[in-house]
């Protein structure tokens, strides 16, 4: 029976070539988008599920607001896991990670090499995160202050084995230490919210400890089995009013943390469970950068759509030829086939189209592998599609996408009455079919929504590009590491300043973007601070250069200068957030207090306010500028250049030059501080290419089934078309005549798709304090373009069923 089900598949595909090719086509390039959006999203989902125990694991979050400045982060301060493990039987382990001492460079061979991937850790760290040893012992690999694990990639790359315990590596280059080799572990999986080559044992850390106030530390708590996270995050209240109180007493006058909130002011924590920290979370000092549950659930939504979009066409090309089928469905059911049966036939023949457009599929996902991998910033294989994780999808989508675009074909076919099917008394193929018109209009609807999202987000990154940032990132130069150079940094910075082409050099260890160095401070506008004066702010270390080299504008007062000499040493520059906040008709003169940050003590230092810098985005567009306050300081782990567009590659290879000359084993390395501006929005760019990308093939899969309909009714109307012409019918009314149907639905799916796009993109749009609006031309732009290309597909099979001559179509009557 399946064997002549075939047979009758192939030679249907055989004879009607034009509608299987764009029945495959469709298919296979649905099937690709769908097959590659389901690899993006089924990564995206497995973040951080590779260790055993990762249900039970959970990180602390912190949320802070004081003075109307806000602090949400990933952080908490060092004693909050021990605080907790000792109070809450709930808690099986905690450990900590502490990574802002940043990059550290290690010795190999002669030279040293900048290593970001490395952190200081408890010695529980492998008792949380329980990954695998290839050598040595986890369990102690942590225990000696001079020890060290490292990852099989690492093991490679220093000593050409991943048999390295006991080995030693030198690391630092001001204060070198010798660290042991204890593990080697296997490296941490890319889908994982941090990556770590090197840990370092907590002990070694040259830390204040024991201070609930100063929040620098991941912290991650194992709750037993059991333990809802959500009723424990209500034990923090009981944590703060035992530890944390008595601390802000110190420095804020208040009685309760009641007092502290009636101010308008928040200390919060909170648990987030290990295996959403990827998707659910953005803090701006995340380990690595996250993703977007939203995107994931718009991506699945366009995966499945676009899917439909290439079934409708099927859908709507059987349905519209139905006529050509009619006999053969009314000798089979006279013969005595059962309805059943006749149904099984048409979803097999189905079900064979859609292995053949699979097979397609897999090659073109192959194909385009590297183009997706640089939009999404994955690293997949052709191997990847055949693993564990895809091969049970991969084997059963052929078919079920067989019976998504064969179900209702198969029963419409099979309905045909047997008498009315043998005489040729059923309606014509393209008769009035409320059904087609709905998938049709489906389909242009969703491909018109994806358009006007991605004219939106590319609108939102031109704004970023485009707007005043109150600084400027372009040809700034910014070289990592000076610290290395000891005390030479100065020298050389002053040597860099003399090449031509160097505008201005400055210590620039805190840049305007994310993912460089903060200091989050406490200020107050008295000496004496309580809940109500008391004002949260970034606190950075800055040079007389400073402001100059990045292109600030002083609003008020005015910068630093080494003329004032020592007397600048307690002034202060802070920005227009925190002038609006402090209420001064003019904050100049002035004075904040700031405490000495100490626990026990009640020094209390007093900052004059000599100027006011114009509001500049030190974080994304995502959030508002928030209060900064700017001190003379000697931040110079990195140095920023502005220099002249001209000769770029030959100003760096003098800087090199120089560098090399001072400390010869230590690597040069720089970066430009627009290409880290742009690493911000890397998650806004790709998104916008991969709408981009589908956006095209939705609108170009709904084509081709305009295509394919408006082939088969000129093919059906050949007579009528024909006698038309005879009777003077313009080419314009053949056209007319053949489109005028399939236009009014593009048309209905604008009207329906406008309004739709502009609700989602207006919620997309609300991720951003500083948004561009959504322009009417958006839609209008879309509106027309959607109509030609629609209009274009219809009139060129039109045009050449109307210059047809009629007296072929009518010399058999």
């Amino acid at each position: 029976m399946f064997r002549s089900y075939l047979k009758i598949a192939i030679r249907n595909l055989i004879k009607n070539k034009v509608y299987s090719l764009i029945n495959i086509c469709g298919l296979a390039i649905g099937l690709t988008c769908f097959i590659l959006i389901s690899m993006y999203i089924l990564d995206e989902l497995s973040y951080d599920r590779f260790y055993p125990n990762a249900e039970r694991i959970y990180r602390i979050n912190s949320e802070i607001r004081f003075g109307d400045a806000d602090l949400n982060m990933a952080l908490s301060s060092d004693p909050m896991g021990a605080a907790l493990k000792k109070d809450y039987p709930q808690v099986e382990q905690y450990t900590r990670l502490y990574t802002s001492e940043g990059a550290k460079q290690i010795k190999k061979g002669m030279t040293f090499v900048r290593e970001d991937n490395i952190c200081y850790a408890d010695s529980t760290f492998f008792d949380v995160f329980r990954i695998p040893v290839i050598d040595g012992d986890l369990k102690t690999a942590l225990n000696d202050p001079n020890s060290i694990a490292i990852s099989e990639k690492s093991a490679i790359k220093y000593f050409k084995t991943t048999e390295a315990a006991g080995k030693t590596l030198e690391i630092g280059t001001d204060q070198k230490a010798l660290y042991k080799v204890t593990a080697v572990y296997k490296d941490i999986p890319e889908n994982a919210h941090f990556k770590l080559d090197f840990i370092l044992p907590m002990s070694n850390l040259k830390y204040g400890f024991g201070n609930f106030l100063s929040h620098n530390f991941y912290t991650y708590i194992v709750l037993k089995e059991g333990v809802d996270y959500k009723v424990f995050n209500r034990k923090f209240d009981d944590i703060i009013a035992k530890y944390v109180l008595p601390q802000v007493t110190q420095f804020i006058k208040i009685n309760t943390m009641d007092d502290f909130k009636k101010a308008g002011n928040k200390l919060e924590y909170s648990l987030i469970p290990l295996t959403d920290i990827h998707l659910r979370s953005d803090k701006a000092d995340e380990l690595r950068a996250n993703g977007d549950i939203r995107y994931v659930y718009i991506f699945s939504i366009v995966a499945v759509f676009i899917l439909l979009i290439a079934c409708i066409n099927f859908i709507n090309l059987t349905t519209a030829r139905s006529a050509n089928r009619a006999k053969e469905v009314g000798i089979k059911k006279t013969l005595g086939s059962q309805r059943s049966s006749l149904v099984l036939q048409f979803i097999v023949e189905s079900m064979f189209t859609s292995c053949l457009a699979f097979i397609i599929a897999l090659f073109l996902v192959i194909l385009l592998l590297p183009y997706f991998n640089d939009i999404t910033t994955k690293s997949f294989t052709a191997s990847s599609l055949f693993n564990s994780q895809y091969l049970p999808y991969l084997l059963i989508m052929p078919l079920i996408v067989g019976v998504i675009a064969g179900y209702y074909p198969a029963f419409f076919l099979s309905s045909f009455h047997p008498i009315k099917a043998i005489k040729g008394k059923l309606t014509g193929g393209y008769s009035k079919n409320n059904m087609r018109d709905i998938l049709v209009t489906f389909q242009f609807v969703t491909s018109l929504i994806l358009i006007c999202g991605t004219i939106v987000i590319y609108q939102q990154l031109n704004y970023i590009h485009t707007k005043n940032l109150g600084f400027a990132k372009d040809q700034v130069l910014i070289v990592n590491s000076t610290s290395a150079l000891k005390n030479n940094t100065n020298a050389f910075k002053n040597e860099i300043s003399k090449i031509a082409g160097i505008k201005n050099a400055s210590n620039a260890g805190y840049i305007p973007v994310e993912a460089s160095a903060r200091n989050g401070h406490v200020f107050s506008k008295e000496a004496v601070m309580d809940a109500k004066n008391g004002l949260l702010m970034q606190f950075w270390q800055i040079d007389y250069d400073y402001i100059p080299t990045f292109g600030m504008e002083i609003k008020k007062g005015r910068n630093f200068s080494r003329s004032f000499g020592a007397a600048d040493s307690n002034r202060v520059i802070i920005n227009e957030s925190t002038a609006a906040i402090l209420g001064y008709k003019d904050p100049i003169g002035k004075k904040i207090y700031s405490s000495s940050g100490t626990l026990g003590s009640s020094e209390v230092t007093a900052y004059e306010i000599v100027g006011v810098v114009k509001n500049f985005h030190y974080e994304s567009l995502r959030h508002t500028v928030e209060p900064l306050c700017m001190i003379l300081g000697n931040s110079n782990w990195e140095l920023a250049f502005k220099i002249e567009s001209k000769n770029v590659p030959s100003i760096i290879n003098q800087i090199e030059d120089k560098w090399k000359k001072i400390s010869p084993e230590i690597p040069f390395g720089y970066k430009f501080l627009d290409e880290s501006f742009d690493q911000m929005y890397r998650s806004e760019q790709r998104v916008g290419k991969i709408a981009l990308t589908f956006a095209v093939l939705t609108m170009f899969i709904a084509c081709m089934g305009l295509f394919g309909l408006v082939t088969y009714i000129s093919e059906q109307r050949t007579k009528e078309i024909g006698i038309r012409k005879v009777l003077g019918a313009s080419i314009f009314n053949i056209v007319k005549l053949l489109s005028h149907d399939l236009l009014r639905l593009v048309l209905l799916s604008i009207l329906i798709a406008f309004p739709l796009a502009y609700f989602f993109m207006h919620k997309w749009l609300q991720n951003f304090a500083y948004g561009v609006g959504i322009s009417w031309w958006t839609f209008v732009c879309t509106g027309i373009g959607a109509l030609l290309i629609a209009f274009s597909t219809v009139s060129y099979r039109g045009i050449r069923a109307a210059l047809a001559n009629p007296v072929k179509s009518l010399r058999s009557e």
